[in-house]
């Protein structure tokens, strides 16, 4: 069964994907968004994570990049069913309880609606910034992780002794509403699929190409099973660009257009590879016309995935 969600427009703006619409837009079209994705069948809204942006980077990645724990639970009041998911969290730039405090009051507030996605980051002059070793952020997600299971869990007093963290006799109310908060580990490096395989609930590959995700795949589900881990793993992927129907325009090369059927079919082969959630992204020039290729998606190639 293949499920699909989106990451939130507006709430990062880099130029890789941003749409020109976007920088006039704000909550209000947050809103309308979620609200449509709830129902047209989305399983998931995402929000991705920075706290600052050096100059250096601005002008392709913007400095546009709205807290993921304001804005899903913004987001989170305005609808009842879908799922929240932070992709990705840079976890590694707080201490473990800090995170599990806001996380957990978002669960909590959302009647447990929230996933976790997670990873490593990749911007320099932020760790430094904020005191955290860049060098070993790879190191600090792998404890932190662990952290977080405890924090996260159903003990009001978590306890944790690592090389980098401990607590214990420290409690945090409210817990949240899911008995276990589902750890999502974001990235395709070597280093990611292999924490994602040992230490998450699922996996959010960074854009890997058709031909290569396979490959992945087989290698994240190798490595979990080596480790006799029988838990089951959501394993997900982002698709191309996406035009319901004949945009009458040009939307970029990879972008895959056409009637439902065909693109359903096209994407059943994620399905095919071992991919349980597509992240879907579509060509737009407004919110009316976004919201328009949602529903069409919803009401006419989602029911054709699986």
């Amino acid at each position: 069964m293949v499920v699909y969600g989106m990451q939130l427009p507006v709430q990062s703006q880099s130029a890789i994907y941003a749409e020109p619409w976007e920088a006039t837009a704000g909550p209000a079209d947050l809103l309308a968004i979620a609200r449509a994705a709830e129902a047209h069948g989305f399983d998931y809204l995402a929000s991705c994570d920075h706290v600052a942006i050096p100059r250096r980077l601005a002008e392709g990645m913007s400095t546009v990049w709205y807290d993921p724990v304001a804005t899903l639970s913004f987001l989170a009041a305005a609808t009842e069913r879908i799922r929240l998911l932070s992709h990705v969290a840079v976890v590694g730039l707080r201490h473990p309880l800090v995170t599990a405090k806001a996380y957990a009051t978002l669960d909590h507030l959302s009647g447990g609606r929230l996933v976790l996605g997670v990873g490593a980051g990749h911007v320099q002059e932020e760790f430094e910034a904020l005191g955290v070793d860049f060098a070993r952020r790879g190191a600090v997600l792998d404890e932190t992780l662990d952290a977080l299971r405890a924090a996260l869990g159903p003990e009001e007093y978590p306890e944790h002794s690592g090389e980098l963290f401990a607590f214990k006799e420290l409690g945090q109310l409210p817990r949240p509403a899911q008995e276990r908060v589902p750890l999502w580990v974001g990235g395709s490096s070597p280093a990611a699929v292999r924490r994602a395989a040992l230490k998450g609930d699922g996996w959010l590959p960074q854009g890997d190409p058709r031909d290569r995700l396979a490959e992945q795949i087989v290698r994240l589900l190798r490595l979990r099973d080596e480790a006799g881990i029988a838990e089951p793993l959501t394993v997900g992927a982002i698709t191309e660009p996406l035009y319901v129907g004949d945009p009458g325009r040009s939307v970029g090369r990879r972008t895959l257009t056409g009637p439902p059927e065909e693109l359903a079919a096209s994407l059943r082969a994620y399905g095919e590879m071992g991919v349980h959630q597509i992240q879907v992204r579509f060509r737009s020039r407004s919110r009316t016309e976004l919201i328009d290729q949602m529903a069409a998606f919803g009401t006419e190639v989602a029911p054709h995935l699986n």
